[in-house]
């Protein structure tokens, strides 16, 4: 059974910053690219980053572009956002998924699996 499990959500200040983790269970972990996304209240879910199986290449939405960081350790199973500058605009609930198709990771539909989600809210 595959899990993907994030955590590290929280309240934070504006300008501050949270590392997000997703730990994943049940797959062969290195054979997927790993990618996170967001969904605030209100409003559809948007693509924030992905990360290919080695590590080796990243992509970022313009929003989060210079501030957020996606790394992964593929002997722990675990991806990871690093989130600096934090703004009131990043709240959300993050979600981890795992797709096997890197070029098109900036759409959901290319995604396998899921996490249920961590909670974000950056305060003003």
């Amino acid at each position: 059974q595959v899990q993907l499990v994030e955590s590290g959500g929280g309240l934070v200040q504006t300008g501050g910053s949270l590392r997000l983790s997703c730990a994943a269970s049940g797959l062969p972990f290195s054979s997927y690219c790993m990618g996170w996304f967001r969904q605030a209240p209100g409003k559809e879910r948007e693509f924030v980053a992905v990360i290919t199986r080695s590590g080796a290449y990243t992509n970022y939405a313009r929003s989060v572009k210079g501030r957020f960081t996606i790394s992964r350790d593929n002997a722990k199973n675990t991806v990871f956002l690093q989130m600096n500058s934090l703004k009131p605009e990043d709240t959300a609930d993050y979600y981890c998924g795992a797709s096997r198709d890197y070029y098109s990771a900036e759409h959901q539909r290319t995604y396998n699996y899921w996490g249920q989600g961590t909670q974000v809210t950056v305060s003003s």
